[in-house]
């Protein structure tokens, strides 16, 4: 193992070495989700994360990781709409995994062994089936971890054994959000106004015909968002600024 001395690198050096690091978790992280993906035959997976305290009104779920680009602000948008609420819901009241039917004629989730021991939403308003994981470790650690797809044909012991293993990616972004080197640069107003509009939900053209700017700026503001929250993509930069007190 080699150690550095920070006093002898430069802030463009250690900058590089922390996107260098954050890089290699967030791969094996993917790396980690992908083959749990590869044992179920599903297309796609994301990870959610709660962020919000308090009143009920100010908690929403916000993906941190997926591998839906280059459509994962849609995607991620889509499924929260149409099942938000009864993912909140469910978080607050249960730990049993979820699955739901797409609206396609071969879009099932299916756990006959383990129907008991699970909860099903039935056919749902989304182009996939899915089935997800609940997670509750603590403030800054509960949401979902979910995979979507076509026929997914489950059976109990793979439920036990992903649920098991969802737990633990869980833990480790929250360990990884523990490790920050360095505090976020200073985020600007516009930087801000960007990420909490996309937290709500709106995508870049929105976001630009509400505050009056081109679709081109909106992008480069939430582009620097997302350097200085020392982020993987935006979708994590809203869920760390969430969690830093810049946006609710």
């Amino acid at each position: 193992m080699t150690f550095f001395l920070p006093s002898t690198r430069s802030m463009d050096d250690r900058g590089g070495m922390r996107g260098q690091a954050r890089a290699s978790r967030a791969a094996t992280l993917v790396a980690r989700l992908q083959a749990m993906q590869k044992e179920i035959n599903a297309k796609h997976f994301a990870v959610f994360r709660l962020n919000g305290n308090g009143l009920p009104a100010t908690r929403k779920l916000t993906c941190v990781l997926d591998n839906w680009s280059p459509v994962s602000e849609t995607m991620a948008h889509d499924l929260l709409k149409v099942m938000g609420d009864d993912l909140l819901a469910h978080l607050e009241t249960s730990l049993l995994p979820l699955l739901w039917n797409g609206n396609g004629e071969y879009q099932v989730a299916e756990a006959p062994d383990f129907a008991r021991f699970s909860h099903h939403f039935g056919k749902r308003a989304l182009p996939y089936s899915a089935l997800a994981f609940p997670v509750r470790l603590g403030a800054q650690g509960n949401g979902y971890v979910i995979f979507t797809g076509s026929y997914l044909d489950l059976a109990s012991e793979t439920i036990i054994d992903l649920h098991g293993r969802s737990c633990g990616i869980m833990t480790d972004l929250l360990a990884s959000d523990e490790r920050r080197i360095l505090p976020a640069e200073t985020l600007s107003e516009r930087e801000i106004g960007c990420l909490q509009m996309a937290g709500d939900g709106y995508i870049s053209e929105e976001i630009g015909e509400k505050l009056g700017l081109s679709v081109h700026t909106v992008n480069a503001y939430l582009g620097t968002a997302t350097t200085k929250l020392d982020s993987v993509n935006r979708i994590q930069a809203i869920a760390k600024a969430i969690r830093l007190g810049y946006i609710s």
